[in-house]
């Protein structure tokens, strides 16, 4: 997967995103295997439309079932079609979601995001501990991720402690 094309792709076109689930826990806390990366979208007209720009560059593919698969260049409003995607592309596999259960809007979410960096140095913004935990707990039980939860956990706690000896 080649993170940092599809990174560099999405912020080239301007997309308003937040990066999310394991791409985002793998970046800012462990090392944990992903096959994919997620992105929540803001979910405007003008944005949709700088989304599908940057899925075209990366040729992605997608299609309500398998017999219709095919290149996004090839469809016209498909990223109005549903609310979350699963794409792939030669740069690895893309999903993009235009609301995420258990988080409130968009904006509020990005007003707490966190701003990071690839090792490469490809800027990104996404979901801060307390939403990722958020997100996690909205997902019926057997599907959350434990480790995921306390590794948040953990974390949110160091940060607490390091603030308050500040």
């Amino acid at each position: 997967m080649n993170i940092d094309r599809i990174l560099q792709t999405f912020n080239v076109c301007e997309v308003e995103y937040l990066l999310i689930g394991g791409m985002n826990f793998l970046l800012r806390h462990e090392p944990v295997l992903t096959y994919d990366i997620d992105f929540w979208i803001r979910d405007t007209a003008a944005n949709l439309a700088r989304s599908d720009a940057a899925l075209r560059q990366l040729d992605a593919a997608w299609g309500p079932t398998e017999d219709s698969w095919r290149p996004v260049s090839e469809q016209a409003g498909w990223l109005g079609r549903q609310s979350v995607f699963c794409l792939t592309s030669p740069a690895g596999a893309i999903d993009i979601f235009r609301a995420v259960t258990g988080l409130p809007s968009w904006e509020s979410c990005r007003e707490r995001a966190v701003a990071g960096q690839t090792a490469s140095g490809v800027e990104y913004r996404g979901l801060c501990d307390e939403d990722m935990i958020a997100c996690q707990l909205a997902l019926p039980e057997g599907q959350r991720r434990q480790t995921r939860i306390e590794s948040l956990r953990r974390a949110i706690s160091m940060t607490n402690q390091q603030g308050h000896q500040a």
